[in-house]
């Protein structure tokens, strides 16, 4: 299932992802891509080079919507267990996060991604768990 143009722009205008500069571009059928084009704030100890908590972030969020991308109307995913490898410093302007669903159970999703620089470089790679939650309540 790819998710619309419409429920990606909802989630994408939440207050987290505007303060660290993390936007999803695509998410459907297991794959999703996400940017992150870091404020200032988010560059600690040095300008330019965002926190690698920030970089675990966007890979975290990126697995998510992979995951989301699998599931029926009125469920939701969380985080049980995120593994990233970081293979070098961050340094940019602009960063760029895949991810896909690898294996997908009924109560579980399984991810890869991958985090790249604005100039193609391998900056991270990681996997994760995801807990698939069942029904949520009509708003």
């Amino acid at each position: 299932m790819n998710l619309s143009t419409d429920e990606i722009a909802r989630i994408n205008d939440n207050p987290l992802y505007r303060v660290v500069g993390i936007f999803c571009e695509q998410a459907g059928a297991g794959q999703a891509q996400c940017r992150l084009t870091p404020n200032p704030e988010v560059c600690w100890p040095s300008p330019g080079r965002p926190h690698g908590g920030i970089l675990f972030t966007l890979m975290d969020t990126t697995s998510a919507w992979a995951v989301m991308s699998t599931l029926a109307d009125r469920q939701d995913c969380a985080t049980i267990q995120l593994d990233i490898q970081y293979l070098a410093a961050a340094s940019g302007d602009r960063f760029t996060c895949g991810a896909r669903v690898v294996r997908r159970t009924r109560a579980l999703g399984f991810t890869t991604a991958e985090i790249f620089d604005d100039q193609d470089r391998l900056l991270a790679v990681g996997q994760g768990t995801f807990k698939v939650l069942g029904d949520l309540p009509s708003e």
